[in-house]
């Protein structure tokens, strides 16, 4: 029973984007799009360009920004405000998932690659606004971000977690390398199963995947 290899877990660490929304509200395809914007503007090059060094970024750094910040010594707080000035009402509050979340024993975090502001913005439009403990944003790793272990180190230091005794769920499977590593349980929340023996849990949808791990009979 998956409920039992969660028993040792104290501490839920959940990505943010693409993990406590379902991919087909598409909120991460504004952003895409005002990356792009972003990068032919201060960059001054084609569309074409911009959309190949986004992408080109996120693979080689883990996120645009970082490949922004290596390559071009971009200011991260003026990207980070303008590619996250989005319509959040595609979003929809989900009251189960919610309920699901706070049944979880432990301390219950987010830590994802965007800013704690856009963050909190994300939460208020799916109704789980005072689920999470704490909220960390790229800026609480320096501006590192997932997946470098620097990353990772700096948050679960600020947060005093072991991750021995810790669970994280997340969308992009590079991520869940290194708590693999330090031992912790790792959920690919996904439509598609990630490769590699990093990962010990799959699911294409995070309440159902919470649902096997609380006590579900007043949702």
């Amino acid at each position: 029973m998956p409920r039992d290899s969660f028993s040792h877990v104290t501490t839920w660490v959940f990505d943010l984007d693409n993990t406590l929304y379902p991919p087909h509200m598409r909120l991460f395809d504004q952003i895409e799009r005002k990356m792009t914007a972003w990068v032919m503007t201060n960059l001054k090059v084609t569309e074409d360009r911009a959309d190949h060094l986004r992408a080109t970024y996120w693979r080689t750094y883990g996120t645009t920004l970082a490949g922004l910040m290596a390559e071009h010594d971009v200011d991260p707080m003026d990207y980070l405000t303008d590619v996250h000035d989005i319509d959040f009402s595609v979003l929809s509050p989900d009251d189960q998932l919610a309920r699901r979340i706070a049944r979880l024993p432990g301390r219950r975090i987010v830590f994802t690659n965007g800013d704690s502001v856009y963050a909190s913005k994300v939460l208020a439009a799916r109704g789980l606004s005072g689920v999470f403990d704490a909220v960390y944003g790229v800026e609480h790793a320096d501006f590192r971000p997932k997946p470098e272990a620097a990353a990772f180190r700096s948050v679960f230091a600020k947060d005093g977690l072991t991750p021995t005794s810790a669970a994280m769920f997340e969308d992009d499977d590079r991520n869940l390398r290194v708590p693999h590593d330090w031992g912790m349980r790792c959920v690919h929340i996904a439509p598609e199963r990630g490769e590699g023996d990093h990962i010990h849990h799959h699911s294409a949808d995070l309440s159902e995947f919470l649902a096997l791990l609380v006590d579900d009979s007043a949702a």
